[in-house]
C-alpha cells in the first residue's frame, strides 16, 4: 500500500536513499514513546558528499540543496524506525541545522529553509517544525550542512 508521503516523493522525483549508516559509536536514531531523535544527516547526494563553507566557496542556493539533501536523509531514518511503514509518522517537530560558514556568514536560516520548505512539500502542515539554524566553524568531513530532527510517530 501507497502512503501519501510515497506518493507526494513520487510526484517531486525523490527517491528515498536507503537509512545511512552511522559513522561512528552512535545509532542513526533513538525511539522514546512516540518521538523519533534522528541522529545528524550530512548533505550527501548519489555523487557523494556536499563539501563547502558558506560565504566561501558556496552561496545560498547551493546550501539549501544541500540542506534539502539532510532532509531527504532525515526522511530514510524515520522510514527506517518505523519498519518501512510511512503511515506511522505523525510529523516533524524540531529540526537543527548546522551550517559549515564563514564567521560573517549570517544566511543560516535562509540554508536550512531547503530542509524545512522540503519536508513541508512532502508532509504537508504536518512537516511544520519547530527549528534551530546556527553556524559552526566546521563539519564532520567538510560537508557543506549537518540536520538533526525529532519526529513524532504512531
Amino acid at each position: 500500500m501507497t502512503t501519501d508521503i510515497e506518493t507526494r516523493l513520487a510526484e517531486l522525483g525523490v527517491t528515498l536513499p536507503d537509512a545511512p549508516a552511522p559513522a561512528a559509536n552512535y545509532v542513526p536514531f533513538v525511539r522514546v514513546g512516540n518521538l523519533v531523535h534522528v541522529s545528524g544527516q550530512i548533505s550527501q547526494g548519489p555523487d557523494g558528499l556536499i563539501k563547502g563553507k558558506l560565504g566561501a566557496d558556496l552561496d545560498v542556493e547551493t546550501g539549501a540543496a544541500a540542506a534539502r539533501r539532510c532532509a531527504i536523509s532525515l526522511l530514510a531514518q524515520v522510514r527506517a524506525a518505523c519498519g518501512g511503514d510511512f503511515s506511522r509518522l505523525v510529523r516533524a517537530v524540531k529540526l537543527t541545522g548546522f551550517v559549515n560558514s564563514t564567521a560573517d556568514f549570517t544566511d543560516q536560516p535562509k540554508v536550512v529553509n531547503g530542509a524545512s520548505d522540503f519536508l513541508v512539500a512532502v508532509l504537508g502542515d504536518a512537516g511544520r517544525h519547530a527549528r534551530s539554524a546556527v553556524s559552526a566553524a566546521s563539519l564532520p568531513l567538510g560537508v557543506a550542512v549537518e540536520i538533526e530532527g525529532i519526529f513524532e510517530v504512531r
